[in-house]
C-alpha cells in the first residue's frame, strides 16, 4: 500500500482527521466543532497533517511554525497521534520524520512539543527519535 502524507486544508480533509485526533483530544465530541476550531486556528498558524494509507487516515499531527526568544524559529507540534488500532506499524514515525522535514524546509532550528506526564509510550517514542527532555511545562487553570 502507498502511504501519503499531506496537509489537511479543506473542511472535508480536516473532518477526515477527526476520528484519529479524537483519540488524543477526547474532549472533542462533535466533528463539525472540531473542523470549525481547526479552521479558526489556521489564522494563528495551525496546520493539520495526516498520514493516509489504503484510503484511511492512520496518523494525524497538528503543528505550527513559530519563533521565540529562547529557541529562535521552531516547529511546535501541538498534537501527534496514531490510530490506536494501528500503533507500532511505523505510521507515527513516518509522520514525525515528515514534520522534521517540514521544519527544516521552513528553516527552523528546533522541533518542540509537550507531552502529558502519563504518556510513557509516547515519551519512549520521542526519545527514540532523538528528542531530549529539555524542560518542565507548568499550567494554571483560570
Amino acid at each position: 500500500m502507498q502511504i501519503k502524507i499531506r496537509e489537511a486544508t479543506t473542511p472535508q480533509e480536516i473532518a477526515g482527521c477527526f476520528a484519529v485526533m479524537r483519540q488524543l483530544r477526547t474532549h472533542f465530541e462533535d466533528e463539525a466543532k472540531f473542523v470549525e476550531q481547526v479552521q479558526r486556528q489556521r489564522a494563528e498558524g495551525l496546520r493539520i497533517a495526516f498520514l493516509e494509507e489504503a484510503g484511511g487516515v492512520r496518523a494525524v499531527a497538528g503543528y505550527r511554525m513559530l519563533e521565540s526568544l529562547h529557541a529562535g524559529r521552531f516547529c511546535y507540534v501541538d498534537d501527534l497521534v496514531t490510530d490506536a488500532a494501528r500503533r507500532s506499524l511505523g505510521y507515527g514515525g513516518k509522520l514525525f520524520d515528515w514534520l522534521v522535514d517540514q521544519a527544516r524546509l521552513a528553516e527552523c532550528k528546533k522541533l518542540e512539543l509537550d507531552s502529558g506526564v502519563q504518556r510513557f509510550a509516547a515519551h519512549r517514542f520521542y526519545l527514540l527519535k532523538g528528542m531530549i527532555i529539555s524542560s518542565h511545562h507548568f499550567s494554571l487553570d483560570l
